[in-house]
C-alpha cells in the first residue's frame, strides 16, 4: 500500500519548483525522470534492493542477515520525490531513515526495529562552485571526495574543511558540525555553512530564509535527522597554499613513545593554527627477541605552508620528534585528502566517489580530554585489549583541539566543546567475521571502561558524529527528561534548544531515531 501511495504522489504532483535559480537547483515532477518510479522505488523484491542496501554500509556488522530491513528504500531524483515519500510515510505509519554517505557507526541511517523505508540521496549529489563568491551549493548525497576535488577542479587556491575520509556524505558531515586536518586553522565544516535547503515534515521546502536561524543553528550540529532531509548546503570555500606539508613518525613504548606522548599531549592543541599534529595509538608485532605485541605511537602532521618553514615550527616545539628536511613531503591540498584517507585508513581509494574496506567494525566512541594523561595507561590499555582479543585492530585516534576551532564561541553552533578541551580519544576495533563481533565489542568496552576515570565527566561529553548508544537511547515516546540521559553528553546546555525547536518544527516527532532530538513543548 505504501508502495503505491508513494507512485500515485509522484505522478500526480505538478507543480513546477525553484528553489534556487543562481545554483541551478529546480524540481520538474512531470520530467521523464520523475516519473520512473521503477528507479525511484525499490521493494524487498526489486533486483537492485539488497546492492543497493549494502552497496554504502560502511560498517559491516550491519550487513547481518539478522539485522532489520527497510520494507522500501527510495531514491529520489528530485524534491518532489522527497516530499512525497514523507507524506506517505505518515499516511501508512513507516519510519524514515535518510542515508547520505553510510559512514554511520551505529547504523540510525539504515536500519531500524520498527516498518521503515530508507531516503537514499544517493542521486542527489551535484556540486555547484562559485569561484567569484568563493562558495559552493553541494547536495546532501555528493561525498566529501567529490566536494573537494570539484573545488579544487575549479581553483587551487581553494579548499574546504573536510574530514579525514573522503567517501564520508556531505549530509551526515555537515549536520553534526564536522572535524578535518585543517579545522584547527579555519574552524569546523559547519562554521562555513551559509545556508540550506530542506524538506521539512510537512513536505514544505526551506531555505534559510524560511526556516530562519533557529533551525538553520540546530541543522548545523544538531544533526538533521531529527529536523527534516537536508538535501543541499551552501558552504564557504577557505584559502589554501599551493603547497601543505605532511609527515608521519610512528614509535613503540620501546623507541620513547611514552615521552613523545607526554609532550604532544602538553603543545598539539597550542600549536600554529596552520599545523595540525595528531596521534594515532595501536598495536604492533614487537620487534623484540621475545617477539609477542606492543604499543606504537604515530605522530601524523599536516602543515598548510612549506616544508621549509614547517621544520624550525618542530624544532622549536617538538624538537624530540627528531624530524629534519627530508621527514617531510610537500604536496597540494587535493593530494592531502587522498593521502590522509590512505594513511588513516589503511585501504586504498580507487577513487573519491566510493570504497568500502573489506572489515567489520565496531561503533567508534570519542571523550574529550581537559588534562594530559599517561600514555603508559593509555598504552597498557590498548595492549590488554589487543593481547585478550588477538587483535592487533585496537585502535586510539587522539584529535587534537585548539586553533580557530576553540576561539569560536561554543553557542555559534549546537557543538558545545571547543574550548578548555585539550583533545578528542576516538575509540576504534576492526575484525573480520560476525562471529567475532561479540567477543570484540566486549573487549572495546573494557578498554572504554578503563580510561573512563582520566576522561570528561559532568557530564560525560561526546560527539554526535561518532554516535554511542551505550549513552542511552529513545524508547517509543521518550519525554525530554529522559532523553537528557544522553542529550547532554553531546550537547550540553544546548540540548535544551535543540528540544524547543523540535517542538515548534516536528511537533509529533515524526522523524525520530533512537538518538534524534526529542521536542520539548516547556
Amino acid at each position: 500500500m505504501a508502495f503505491s501511495c508513494i507512485k500515485l504522489a509522484l505522478l500526480s504532483i505538478s507543480i513546477f519548483i525553484t528553489i534556487f535559480p543562481e545554483t541551478s537547483f529546480s524540481v520538474d515532477p512531470e520530467s521523464e525522470d520523475s516519473n520512473s518510479t521503477t528507479e525511484v522505488i525499490l521493494t524487498q523484491s526489486s533486483s537492485s534492493y539488497t546492492s543497493l542496501l549494502q552497496s554504502l554500509i560502511r560498517n559491516l556488522r550491519f550487513l547481518n542477515s539478522s539485522v532489520p530491513k527497510p520494507n522500501l528504500i527510495v531514491t529520489p531524483q528530485n524534491l518532489a520525490h522527497i516530499q512525497a515519500a514523507i507524506t506517505c510515510s505518515r499516511k501508512h505509519g513507516l519510519q524514515v531513515r535518510v542515508r547520505s554517505g553510510g559512514h554511520d557507526y551505529e547504523g540510525l541511517s539504515y536500519v531500524s526495529d520498527v516498518p521503515f523505508l530508507i531516503i537514499d540521496l544517493i542521486n542527489l549529489r551535484s556540486i555547484n562552485i562559485d569561484i567569484n563568491d568563493e562558495s559552493a551549493w553541494v547536495q546532501a548525497g555528493a561525498t566529501l571526495g567529490e566536494l573537494c576535488y570539484a573545488i579544487a577542479k575549479t581553483s587551487n587556491m581553494c579548499g574546504f574543511p573536510d574530514g579525514s575520509c573522503p567517501t564520508v556524505g556531505v549530509g551526515g558531515h555537515l549536520s553534526v558540525v564536522g572535524f578535518g586536518t585543517i579545522f584547527r586553522k579555519y574552524g569546523l565544516a559547519a562554521d562555513q555553512v551559509i545556508d540550506a535547503e530542506m524538506v521539512d515534515v510537512n513536505g514544505n521546502i526551506l531555505n534559510r530564509t524560511l526556516m530562519g536561524e533557529d533551525l538553520l543553528w540546530d541543522i548545523r550540529g544538531g544533526g538533521g535527522s531529527s529536523f527534516g532531509v537536508i538535501t543541499a548546503w551552501k558552504v564557504k570555500l577557505v584559502p589554501v597554499p599551493p603547497k601543505v606539508t605532511i609527515f608521519n613518525v610512528a614509535k613503540t613504548l620501546d623507541q620513547g613513545a611514552s615521552n613523545l606522548f607526554q609532550k604532544w599531549q602538553t603543545i598539539s592543541h597550542k600549536l600554529p593554527n596552520e599545523l595540525f599534529l595528531h596521534s594515532v595509538m595501536g598495536v604492533a608485532n614487537s620487534s623484540s627477541p621475545n617477539g609477542g605485541k606492543t604499543v606504537v605511537v604515530s605522530f601524523t602532521g599536516l602543515y598548510l605552508g612549506t616544508a621549509e618553514n614547517l621544520l624550525p615550527l618542530m624544532q622549536n616545539n617538538f624538537a624530540e620528534l627528531g624530524l629534519q628536511l627530508n621527514s617531510f613531503t610537500e604536496m597540494s591540498w587535493i593530494q592531502s585528502v587522498l593521502y590522509k584517507y590512505r594513511l588513516f585508513n589503511q585501504w586504498t581509494l580507487g577513487g573519491f566517489a566510493s570504497e568500502k574496506p573489506n572489515i567489520q567494525k565496531l561503533q567508534s566512541n570519542i571523550r574529550l580530554c581537559y588534562r594530559t594523561h599517561s600514555c603508559g595507561r593509555f598504552g597498557r590499555a590498548v595492549e590488554h585489549v589487543a593481547r585478550r582479543e588477538h587483535s592487533q585492530h585496537t585502535n586510539l585516534i587522539l584529535t587534537p583541539y585548539g586553533g580557530r576551532m576553540s576561539e569560536i564561541s561554543g553557542s555559534e553552533t549546537p557543538f558545545p566543546h571547543r574550548n578548555g578541551s585539550i583533545y578528542g580519544i576516538q575509540y576504534l576495533v576492526y575484525w573480520d567475521s560476525n562471529e567475532e563481533t561479540p567477543k570484540h565489542i566486549y573487549g572495546m568496552r573494557r578498554l572504554y571502561s578503563y580510561v573512563t576515570p582520566y576522561v570528561s565527566k559532568c557530564p560525560r561529553a561526546a560527539y554526535l558524529n561518532y554516535r554511542d548508544l551505550n549513552l542511552g537511547v529513545n524508547r517509543g515516546s521518550t519525554s525530554y527528561e529522559e532523553a537528557k540521559s544522553w542529550g547532554v553528553k553531546y550537547f550540553k546546555f544546548h540540548f535544551e534548544r535543540l528540544a524547543r525547536v523540535k517542538a515548534e518544527f516536528d511537533p509529533s516527532n515524526f522523524f525520530w531515531h533512537e538518538q534524534s532530538i526529542p521536542p520539548s513543548f516547556n
